[in-house]
């Protein structure tokens, strides 16, 4: 029984420590753009998901359907602008690539 007791808590020690370090967080530059982003506009629903697309983080600020001219900004964690997507011309790629292949992590903010 002891045994068991001992295994328990190192599970479950082992599980916060694993939980905790790979919890993502969001960088200051991406906050700071959140608040810019978070003016008073026409468009109504906008969000910045955040995904694992090139080997790497990236955030998409998500204007949705806003405009038919209206793209929607994909950064990195640097906050360099890798591209746009939608808009006029409805672009569906960044740097060559679909952004269809990147893997979604989470919603950061939503208005």
């Amino acid at each position: 029984m002891k045994k068991l007791s001992i295994l328990i808590i190192f599970a479950f020690i082992t599980y916060g420590c694993n939980k905790a370090g790979t919890e993502s967080v969001t960088p200051k530059c991406v906050e700071d753009k959140i608040k810019d982003f978070n003016t008073p506009s026409i468009c109504k629903d906008v969000k910045v998901d955040e995904y694992h697309f090139q080997g790497q983080t990236v955030y998409l600020f998500d204007a949705e359907i806003c405009g038919a001219d209206m793209a929607s900004e994909v950064i990195n964690s640097e906050c360099i602008t890798m591209g746009y997507l939608g808009g006029i011309i409805g672009n569906t790629k960044i740097n060559g690539e679909e952004f269809s292949n990147a893997t979604f992590i989470k919603t950061i903010w939503k208005k």
